[in-house]
């Protein structure tokens, strides 16, 4: 389904599996693109997993992205937002270039048209609002605006305002969209954590830490020692994934849509 974005190359091996800090497990979710019907139960069963574990510390990251394409950016807002009101777990929400384009537009209507051209007229109208199709309808852009901003509560706002750029746990570096190559991870320039793409999919030398991502869809997941790329394209696969890590394991957890019905299914990566 989806173009093949770069060609694999060898990359150095490391001399051990990476590996979480003692007594902690985290998931990690992929691009979810307004795909609330598979959000809630993959969201659930994490949760029963987190609750299950005896390990000290239970994290969960989402890698941004949580908006546009789908059908319903605001429900998948809306519960992820509700997460941490619960104040279950380690939450960390990542900034993805589509929450950034989202939060732009609050405050400069002119900025409307680029951002519905890669999936923002789904997420306006998951709130009610119905933006122009004509790109120099100023006075429309300028509505669709203010409609946006009434639309947009200070729940959702206080989320928005809270993403962080990167997380690191143990020997794994998460981010949006990946790191630019000979950048220490810790000195990554946030537009670049949320835009990279070929400079670093195509570069060969791994960083210090594995660099768990989304942002680049593909129909498999891909595992390699420099990076592990968890979008697999949610909107328009059906698919959104998930990765336990504790210790040195990892697992994969998907929920799939296939004739109107969300199945469940969990594998060793």
């Amino acid at each position: 389904m989806f173009a093949k974005l770069f060609t694999r190359r060898p990359v150095a091996r490391m001399r051990r599996r990476a590996s979480t800090p003692e007594d902690t497990v985290a998931w990690a979710v992929g691009d979810i693109h307004g795909r609330i019907d598979l959000l809630a139960p993959l969201a659930d069963a994490m949760i029963a997993d987190l609750q299950a574990s005896t390990a000290r510390r239970k994290v969960l990251i989402f890698l941004g992205d949580y908006i546009d394409r789908g059908p319903d950016s605001k429900g998948v807002i809306d519960l992820l937002a509700g997460l941490r009101t619960r104040g279950m777990f380690e939450l960390h929400f990542l900034r993805g270039n589509h929450e950034d384009r989202m939060e732009a537009f609050l405050t400069d209507p002119e900025l409307g048209p680029g951002w519905c051209d890669y999936g923002g007229r789904e997420a306006l109208q998951s709130y009610g609002v119905n933006p122009p199709f004509d790109k120099t309808d100023a006075a429309g852009w300028a509505a669709a605006c203010q409609a946006f901003n009434a639309a947009v509560d200070d729940h959702q706002r206080a989320f928005l305002a809270a993403q962080e750029y990167s997380f690191s746990l143990g020997d794994y570096f998460f981010a949006h969209a990946g790191a630019k190559p000979g950048v220490a991870l810790d000195a990554q320039d946030p537009q670049q954590l949320m835009w990279v793409r070929q400079a670093f999919l195509n570069h060969p030398d791994p960083f210090d830490r594995v660099v768990i991502h989304g942002h680049t869809p593909t129909e498999a997941v891909h595992a390699d020692d420099r990076r592990i790329g968890l979008d697999t394209g949610a909107y328009a696969t059906g698919v959104l994934t998930a990765l336990r890590l504790e210790g040195e394991d990892r697992q994969l957890m998907q929920t799939a849509s296939a004739a109107g019905q969300v199945s469940l299914s969990r594998r060793s990566l």
